[in-house]
């Protein structure tokens, strides 16, 4: 790719109107160049004792053929719990280890949507580092309950971001693909419109342009892949984009094929996926700056004694905590009175002690409740209103903890993971959104106007 077509990438990307398609030639070891598939592989035909010899499993269908060879004397019901153990062995115990592409496609934080072509959540865990991650799973054996799609608001939700397993999530049942038949089987059930078919994301899927990374599709699945994630005919000038980013160059009939009909597809086989992945991470953050690099609550020190300590969930309400730190400061509050972790992820390991420090110091503590906060229960928010609960024991006489539901619904009690004690003993005021409403707007001017007398 040249200069010019980087850059129409990258401001393609940065309006939200591409979606990276992640497929198995991305994914590889941290010490070692093979596929995580190919160790896949021949980890599941050593656990069968299958020797292969002088021969060797396809190139990067290494899976496939592991199958196929295996289910000639093997019941092909035991091979999906068997890869599912496998994956589990080989899944890295660190999101250290994770590799490399990895982090570095899900740091672009332009990307909203994603989709993996592969059972393992190893996409998943690198996002998870960084927002809120709701997988949605297309598998046609899934329970009726479990089926799930893109919410019609999900533009609207920051710090959120949405990940589609187009062939199933690895589970010790037959609920993802291993081989290609699995594969055609999930492609009949898209056309038929048949169970947990997700047609919103899909719908948004073919508004957007593709990276197609590592993916390494049959040329049978190209096509229609292709032909399914548009709204028009190939052969359309006026449709949309997309790149394929592949190790191996596409058989002859598939290139000549989308010279023919498919302008809009360009193949990118003179650069691998991690190293395409690379280029466009650095070309990203030399547009978006170091800082896009690293949490700001890595950099930022923690004030001691503050007024307002603002609690939330990062990835879901940073933007109603935004909200919530301009209205106490259009009411005379200073920036450095309140305690408020800008950052959308996590923070390490060194800097909580810092931040269950300003709890301890805080004047009052004030958490944002909301309903998908609600739904997490190992976020680092709950350690710190588990701090501000413990040291709530040891304050008499006055307000210390102010729960404000940032929801647009006011239902305290619908919330299951609140503390029991806030639900009740504690008035919970009310900013949607991070707006303050009348009401909640009358107690922070009364415990601003009362901090002020005793201070002066």
């Amino acid at each position: 790719m040249n200069e010019r077509n980087w850059d129409r990438l990258l401001k393609s990307i940065e309006e939200g109107l591409v979606v990276p398609v992640m497929g198995p030639q991305l994914i590889t070891s941290l010490n070692s160049s093979s596929s995580f598939q190919s160790q896949i592989a021949q980890q599941l035909l050593k656990m069968y004792d299958y020797a292969l010899g002088h021969d060797v499993l396809m190139p990067h269908q290494e899976l496939n053929d592991a199958v196929t060879r295996l289910k000639r004397d093997h019941p092909i019901q035991d091979l999906y719990g068997d890869i599912h153990d496998v994956i589990g062995q080989l899944t890295p115990n660190t999101d250290a280890e994770l590799p490399e592409a990895i982090k570095q496609i899900t740091a672009i934080r332009d990307f909203r949507l994603f989709v993996t072509l592969t059972p393992d959540d190893l996409l998943a865990r690198s996002l998870q580092a960084q927002v809120t991650v709701n997988e949605i799973i297309h598998s046609p054996y899934l329970p009726t309950s479990e089926g799930s799609d893109l919410p019609n608001d999900w533009r609207s939700r920051p710090g959120e971001v949405y990940l589609l397993y187009l062939f199933g999530k690895s589970r010790s049942a037959p609920m993802f693909a291993i081989h290609d038949e699995d594969m055609l089987e999930y492609v009949h059930n898209v056309i038929a419109r048949g169970s947990h078919v997700p047609v919103k994301f899909f719908a948004e899927l073919q508004q957007r342009n593709l990276l197609l990374i590592g993916c390494n599709f049959p040329e049978w699945l190209s096509r229609f892949f292709l032909r399914l994630m548009n709204q028009k005919r190939l052969s359309d000038t006026q449709r949309k984009r997309e790149w394929l980013i592949d190790a191996l160059q596409p058989e002859k009939e598939l290139i000549y094929f989308l010279e023919s009909y498919s302008e809009g597809t360009e193949v990118l086989s003179d650069i691998s996926p991690q190293s395409f992945i690379q280029q466009l991470s650095q070309r990203w953050l030399a547009r978006h700056g170091a800082d896009e690099q690293a949490p700001i609550s890595q950099v930022e020190m923690v004030p001691k004694n503050t007024l307002f300590f603002i609690s939330y969930c990062r990835a879901p309400d940073l933007l109603a905590a935004i909200q919530l730190v301009a209205a106490l400061k259009t009411l005379g509050v200073a920036e450095h009175e309140i305690w408020f972790d800008k950052s959308a992820i996590e923070p390490g390991q060194d800097f909580r002690e810092r931040i269950l420090d300003g709890i301890r110091t805080c004047r009052y503590f004030i958490p944002l409740v909301s309903s998908a906060a609600d739904q997490l229960d190992e976020k680092f928010f709950r350690r710190e209103w588990n701090e501000a609960i413990d040291r709530s024991k040891s304050i008499q006489g006055r307000i210390f903890i102010v729960p404000i539901i940032a929801d647009q619904n006011y239902d305290p009690e619908g919330y299951i993971r609140v503390p029991l004690a806030w639900k009740d003993n504690l008035h919970f005021g009310h900013a949607p959104l991070g707006q303050p409403n009348e009401q909640t707007n009358a107690l922070l001017k009364k415990l601003i106007r009362s901090e002020r007398q005793q201070s002066g």
